[in-house]
């Protein structure tokens, strides 16, 4: 893998996972109690071998350069020639900031060109998964492929989020749409289309010439989706990798998490009694910073009216968090949480710092960092009074609270103003 470059896009402004983003890149994003989002890809990368890698940021980036700095930069080497730089828009060759992936990476060609590596790999900041890029690396190779794609199998009503794809037997692309509004279904399957993953290994040479001439082209979204890969798939030897379990052949897990909906629904995954994706696999370590706290702790507590046990059922607790005789259920909690007596959490995601009140109730919730959820608030119980608190619901009834969100103000008092 020493001839091939990453070149990470975590620069959107993920308007799909507001409000969770109003204050962070969506790669920053706390995910699984101990995570941030990007270090699935970053992880993938390090695993594979892959030590070259360019990190493409853009807005409300602090976090996430913080976090770089603190857990991955010391993973790397810089007398063998290994880096992680994370590169802000430096509009070397355009006085604007990216409009579209494309343009992203063409805005820093001059960094891949100093790199010089022989394949690009172009990954997204932004999905949950666990993949080794070595295989992907050998079948490009073995296909004399000029670019090859990362797919994988969705439903056709979540296809049209992403780049649908038509393959002949030897897996080349004979068809690429962006977001079809009809995603066309794979061969025997009425439910099921082969989507892009976001990932692209180009041959540099190639690459830098396409990007190139696309950055000329004024009627082009300077887009991959949109525009580089329909503009080759004729003419090209463009191929489609399946991204598939080594045992049994049936499709890995692959997650965008691009909006609060798939967000939640990831974290569910993973406290069921058997996750597609196991976060504790020896083997495959997902890394990050940990803070020196110490480990979890569970309290029963008595108290002068009655006793009551301090407990986590189904549960991901992060390191520093207590549960003094409060209930939670079937939810992942951050560090340095903490759940008061009688309070009961259940189906929902609490953030660094978060700490739930006496008496609260709290039901498929995301609270996001530092926010204090006062004694006796119920929060996902009733919608009225979540609306009136102008708390953010999704379409399926997922409460997000922020730090933004004033819990201590009652539904009456909020409304009258």
């Amino acid at each position: 893998m020493n001839d091939c470059l990453a070149v990470i896009l975590a620069g959107g402004k993920g308007k799909r996972l507001s409000p969770l983003t109003d204050d962070r890149a969506k790669p920053a994003v706390p995910f699984a109690g101990a995570y941030r989002i990007i270090d699935f890809s970053l992880s993938n990368c390090l695993n594979s071998g892959l030590r070259q890698i360019l990190l493409l940021t853009q807005y409300k980036s602090l976090s996430l350069n913080r976090h770089v700095d603190r857990a991955w930069r010391r993973f790397f080497c810089g007398d063998l020639g290994e880096f992680i730089d994370v590169v802000s828009p430096q509009q070397r060759l355009s006085d604007h900031w990216y409009t579209g992936t494309a343009d992203a990476v063409y805005q820093n060609i001059y960094s891949i060109e100093k790199a010089a590596p022989e394949y690009t790999l172009i990954l997204a900041g932004d999905h949950v998964y666990k993949m080794d890029y070595r295989h992907l690396v050998e079948f490009h190779k073995n296909s004399s492929a000029c670019l090859t794609i990362g797919a994988t199998e969705v439903s056709r009503e979540i296809a049209r989020q992403f780049g649908v794809m038509q393959v002949d037997r030897d897996q080349r692309v004979i068809n690429f749409a962006e977001k079809p509004d009809d995603p066309r279904p794979l061969p025997g399957s009425n439910d099921k289309s082969l989507a892009s993953m976001g990932i692209y290994l180009f041959n540099t040479r190639f690459l830098l010439d396409l990007l190139c001439n696309d950055a000329m082209d004024r009627n082009s979204h300077h887009d991959f989706g949109h525009d580089l890969i329909p503009s080759v798939i004729n003419n090209q030897r463009v191929f489609a990798f399946p991204f598939r379990e080594k045992v049994g052949g049936a499709p890995a897990y692959w997650r965008d998490v691009g909006n609060v909906g798939a967000y939640y629904d990831a974290h569910m995954d993973l406290i069921s009694a058997k996750p597609q994706l196991d976060i504790y696999d020896a083997d495959w370590p997902i890394r990050t910073f940990h803070p020196d706290m110490p480990p979890p702790k569970f309290v029963n507590s008595g108290t002068s009216e009655q006793s009551c046990r301090g407990c986590a059922l189904n549960s991901i607790t992060g390191c520093g968090s207590i549960v003094t005789g409060g209930i939670v259920c079937h939810s992942v909690l951050g560090t340095n949480v903490r759940v008061d007596d009688f309070a009961h959490v259940e189906d929902s995601i609490l953030f660094n710092g978060v700490h739930i009140g006496r008496g609260a109730i709290v039901r498929r919730a995301i609270i996001d960092k530092h926010v204090r959820v006062p004694a006796g608030t119920k929060i996902g119980c009733d919608r009225l009074v979540d609306i009136a608190r102008r708390l953010a619901i999704t379409e399926n009834g997922i409460v997000v609270v922020t730090r933004t969100s004033q819990l201590e103000t009652s539904p009456a008092s909020r409304t009258a103003r």
